[in-house]
């Protein structure tokens, strides 16, 4: 019979321990005791219980009633339910591949130097510049590259206006905890946050408002999702980039996924690294996550497709409609209809429903999936 307060014991060996933990720091920032921290070194990307305080699986919070933890991650037990009656007032039918959307179109920053300097036509950075611009938020939670960017090792950041945005635009292939930026946005005085992250960090803003985990739900106010089927060890830079491709980290100022690994350096030359030999270096959070599409983003974008200046865009809840067309109106993104690029369709089920066959037969069902028979 399960706690009816399950708190970090649970939390530990259902999820972190379990092969289910993608990483996302959501259990980190919930936690109003500050005993939980994060272990990105050496491929971990792991949260972590002191030891003082009830040690690595338990909590001497959580025996005292304490919850804040569980309540704030999107893959302990029936997220995925709770999540979808939260947000859409109904759990996602078995056709719906991709998620739940209102609207899927393909779209881009009219803003040529958005265009130019955010990835596949600029729309996250048009996103976020438009709610600071109409008083939407207050800062957003974005991942940048540490120290000079020479060691492309994506951090969270905190952008807090235009120029942050654009600073920190551009894709990393390598993860990021960017709701650890969530405590620095709080200090500066935010109280209306954007969260940019991938499905499993798109998640836990409506997991925490569907279990009612407190100031930190009602303080994210806008979720955008990125299209993402696994990331990256940062080990892969002097493993395989440089080991067997000559390719220094140091020189790098482009990356994207297209099929292929492509990089650009500094010198001007382009390369392609095929995917499968990537394939080894693969975080262990994501080879259990179900979730490609960010299912549970107000908007989901990514650069699939055909038009490689253009973003696949699903528009999903009532607020992320109600932004997007605020924007498209006063014609700050332009789009087109997702029929101009059908294939984009395709390739989205395709890689949504191998990412959903991902999620192990011992954990908690995903709706429209019955549970395994019983003896």
């Amino acid at each position: 019979m399960p706690p009816e307060k399950p708190q970090w014991a649970e939390l530990f060996t259902e999820v972190v321990t379990s092969g289910l933990c993608t990483g996302c720091a959501a259990c980190v920032i919930a936690c109003p005791y500050d005993v939980l921290e994060y272990d990105d070194a050496d491929g971990h990307y792991k949260p972590f219980h002191v030891l003082a305080e009830g040690g690595p699986d338990n909590c001497t919070h959580g025996e005292k009633g304490c919850t804040l933890c569980t309540r704030a991650c999107p893959r302990f037990r029936t997220w995925e339910p709770e999540i979808e009656t939260h947000l859409f007032g109904r759990p996602r039918s078995d056709d719906e591949v991709s998620g739940i959307a209102r609207r899927v179109v393909l779209a881009r920053a009219t803003d040529l130097g958005v265009q130019g300097t955010g990835q596949d036509g600029g729309l996250v950075s048009a996103l976020l510049i438009w709610a600071f611009e109409q008083d939407v938020i207050d800062a957003a939670l974005v991942s940048g590259l540490e120290g000079d960017g020479s060691t492309w090792k994506a951090v969270p950041r905190v952008a807090w206006n235009k120029e942050d945005v654009l600073a920190t635009a551009g894709s990393r292939y390598t993860y990021s905890a960017n709701p650890l930026a969530y405590p620095e946005a709080i200090a500066g005085g935010a109280e209306r946050i954007a969260l940019v992250g991938m499905g499993c960090q798109a998640s836990a803003p409506p997991v925490m408002a569907a279990r009612k985990a407190g100031k930190i739900a009602r303080r994210f106010s806008l979720s955008i999702g990125l299209l993402c089927s696994k990331t990256f060890d940062d080990a892969i830079f002097p493993e395989l980039f440089e080991e067997k491709y000559g390719l220094a980290r140091a020189d790098i100022v482009k990356m994207n996924i297209k099929g292929v690994f492509q990089v650009w350096m500094r010198d001007g030359t382009y390369h392609e690294i095929p995917l499968k030999e990537a394939h080894a270096w693969t975080r262990e959070g994501c080879t259990s996550c179900p979730d490609f599409a960010a299912e549970h983003a107000d908007i989901s974008t990514g650069g699939i497709g055909a038009f490689g200046d253009w973003t696949l865009t699903l528009i999903r809840t009532e607020k992320g409609e109600a932004l997007f067309n605020d924007m498209e109106t006063a014609g700050v993104i332009e789009t087109r209809p997702i029929e101009d690029d059908p294939g984009a369709v395709t390739l989205l089920n395709k890689l949504s429903r191998v990412s959903r066959k991902r999620w192990p037969a011992t954990a908690v069902p995903m709706p429209g999936r019955l549970p395994a028979p019983t003896a």
